[in-house]
């Protein structure tokens, strides 16, 4: 038996002293190796510390074929592998998680509240001339009809409608970009 397989069966039977003049043997080179694969120092050496870890606690069942530093830089290099897949799929899933972040943004941006509508409907009321205004109210918020409206108002059904026409056209075309939501909300409410 040469010395290199007597070191690796001592080692798989626990000797503390050979574990650690392993780790100070190898740690520093396979720092360095690792370092072409993964750009950050904390990376390399927290691979080589997973590595060693490994080596220690599953040392009864690591069968080491070849000589032991040929294991300890393939197993290096595996480990070093393995991150950056993980890093790719990390970077990967947090793009995503962004994209979707901002589509969500972007949704909630597009979608109006029905406060913010009510508030535009009434802006836009304000816009119509004071007795077409007044005609319109007393039908749509009051809930009138018609015939009441003319009584109150002291003129024909006839000049109700033509003012609630009048109105819903002006109202329609104020408020175009919002007739989707505004007939979500607001069901008829310009309907004549």
């Amino acid at each position: 038996m040469n010395n290199e397989q007597q070191i690796i069966q001592q080692l798989s039977q626990g000797d503390q002293l050979i574990f650690e003049g392993v780790y100070k043997t190898h740690y520093k080179e396979l720092v360095l190796f690792a370092l072409r694969f993964v750009e950050e120092q904390e990376d390399a050496e927290e691979i080589v510390q997973n590595l060693f870890y490994d080596l220690w606690t599953k040392r009864e069942s690591i069968n080491i074929t070849s000589s032991l530093r040929a294991y300890l830089f393939s197993s290096t290099r595996n480990l070093c592998l393995n991150f950056i897949k993980h890093k790719k799929v990390e970077f990967k899933y947090k793009e995503h998680n962004a994209y979707l972040l901002k589509e969500d943004s972007a949704s909630e941006n597009d979608t109006i509240t029905e406060q913010e509508l009510a508030d535009k409907i009434d802006a836009a009321v304000e816009k119509l001339p004071s007795e077409r205004q007044k005609v319109f109210k007393m039908s749509r918020y009051e809930g009138l009809k018609y015939k009441d409206i003319a009584e109150k108002l002291n003129i024909s059904i006839k000049t109700v409608e033509n003012q609630m026409g009048k109105a819903l056209k002006f109202l329609r075309d104020e408020l175009i970009e919002f007739l989707p939501f505004i007939l979500i909300f607001f069901g008829d409410f310009f309907s004549s």
